[in-house]
């Protein structure tokens, strides 16, 4: 399914990237984890991003992965796949590829190396004469990349390249940067684009109040997210506020560098969605210490959620 990046809204999901205990790609645990989003009702799902460890896949481990996931999803919602790479052939032959493969669109963030805004914009005067008019979503997360998008700088390259249609927000502090780029973009750009956030949903109220298109992000309860974003464009801002509140020590917890990935596979494999937590390697292997915190937090999970008369969610108890 292609959509428009600039139109969408809502929840788009990150997917994982499952791995059997022999850290080779998981295929049956892929279509399992595809139709996981595809039944919370998602907007779309990214794949190959940040936690799709795509920098531990080769080439063609990554077409093959490319391949399996378009396949379960593309008739129901569309699919965006991280490209990123310092390499501009690989990033060009990735980005047709998915293309090819029935991808709605590309997400690009900068490289480690990128000092200055000078830098910044001729590295994405390079990516788009690679990509030409393929769909981009540029994504500014400097905590990850080492990667400092400017204010000025976004609105340069989201002025100068049409096929740059949506920018995912999750620089950290930068509420009022979101603030400021939206102002930007409704007043001052005679250009429309959507805004997505990330930061694994840790400031997702926040974020929505301030004018934020969606949400972007890999927490293991998809669900929970969509049905935060219902609420609060159904303006039941206090209800999605209180169903935010429920989740946060896990968003919390899922959030720390590190570690946070094989937190949330284990949460995914817990629940019975993917088969295997396994991270492949350089990754971190979860100890019975993590493993009992996580398990004391979903049990708290699951405890306010019958206080509160509200779904519990599958494998969680």
């Amino acid at each position: 399914m292609t959509k428009k990046f600039k139109d969408m809204k809502g929840v788009i999901a990150i997917a994982t990237t499952p791995f059997n205990n022999e850290n080779t790609i998981d295929y049956e645990s892929i279509d399992s984890l595809s139709q996981y989003y595809l039944d919370s009702k998602v907007s779309g799902v990214t794949i190959l991003g940040v936690m799709g460890e795509a920098h531990k896949l080769n080439i063609e481990e990554q077409k093959l992965l490319i391949k399996r996931y378009i396949k379960k999803l593309i008739n129901n919602v569309p699919v965006i796949v991280g490209v990123s790479n310092p390499g501009l052939d690989n990033l060009e032959l990735l980005s047709k590829f998915s293309m090819d493969t029935g991808a709605s669109g590309v997400m690009i963030s900068g490289y480690n190396g990128l000092k200055n805004d000078d830098q910044i914009k001729s590295y994405f005067n390079q990516v788009i004469d690679r990509t030409q008019d393929i769909p981009i979503c540029l994504q500014d997360y400097p905590p990850t990349t080492n990667v400092y998008f400017s204010e000025s700088v976004i609105n340069n390259i989201m002025e100068s390249h049409p096929s740059i249609e949506m920018f995912k927000h999750e620089d950290c502090p930068g509420h009022n940067k979101l603030s400021r780029l939206l102002r930007y973009r409704d007043t001052k750009l005679n250009k429309k684009f959507s805004v997505f956030v990330g930061n694994g949903g840790l400031y997702v109220p926040q974020e929505l109040e301030r004018g934020a298109d969606g949400i972007m992000t890999g927490f293991a309860f998809t669900e929970m997210l969509v049905s935060l974003y219902n609420l609060f464009s159904g303006d039941e801002k206090e209800k999605a506020e209180d169903l935010f509140d429920i989740y946060l020590p896990l968003i919390r917890h899922e959030q720390q560098f590190g570690i946070g990935l094989g937190l949330r596979k284990f949460v995914l494999q817990k629940r019975g969605i993917i088969k295997s937590s396994n991270v492949r390697s350089p990754g971190p292997v979860l100890t019975m210490d993590d493993v009992a915190e996580m398990n004391h937090l979903l049990n708290r999970l699951n405890s306010k959620l019958i206080e509160k008369g509200l779904p519990i969610p599958k494998g969680i108890n």
